[in-house]
């Protein structure tokens, strides 16, 4: 997609969506200075354009029960396409990987993984992870605490 079609108005509405993805339109409209019908066809228009993938609450995983956040860099034996395609599926399964990038360089894949207690998590890692075919390395980090989490990517809104 090519953002050089986005007007600043545009941009505002991605902005305030990102930031606030239960804005009722009659607020997006106020804060993007225009009518609410123009503010909700736009909207439609950048999402069926695919600036805008869907919309989603954020939870708070320690009050679900989820205690612990962690990584697990994984180096594959093979990558074949056909071995990191077989891998993603099986991740795609794992309900304890909330994200998954593949890598170039050293690991082939980072894993950001929850866990309701350390135990689970190295449970998880040894007899999921690591028994895996086609893994050849696991390494794992697990997180102190966030010091940031912003979703989406920076919007410079126009003034």
């Amino acid at each position: 997609m090519d953002n050089r079609n986005l007007d600043a108005i545009d941009l505002r509405i991605l902005a305030e969506l990102q930031a606030d993805g239960r804005i009722t339109n009659v607020e997006l409209s106020r804060k993007a200075k225009i009518t609410a019908p123009p503010c909700l066809r736009r909207m439609r228009a950048l999402e069926k354009a695919g600036y805008i993938e869907g919309y989603h609450a954020v939870l708070n995983g320690k009050a679900l029960g989820y205690a612990v956040t962690g990584f697990i860099f994984v180096g594959l034996a093979s990558q074949k396409d056909a071995d990191l395609k077989h891998f993603e599926e099986r991740v795609r399964k794992w309900p304890e990987v909330r994200e998954c990038h593949m890598l170039s360089g050293e690991v082939d894949f980072i894993l950001k993984c929850v866990a309701q207690d350390l135990s689970a998590f190295q449970t998880f890692v040894t007899e999921t992870v690591t028994a895996e075919r086609n893994v050849a390395s696991v390494k794992s980090s697990l997180v102190i605490h966030p010091s940031k989490i912003e979703p989406g990517v920076p919007i410079e809104v126009p003034a």
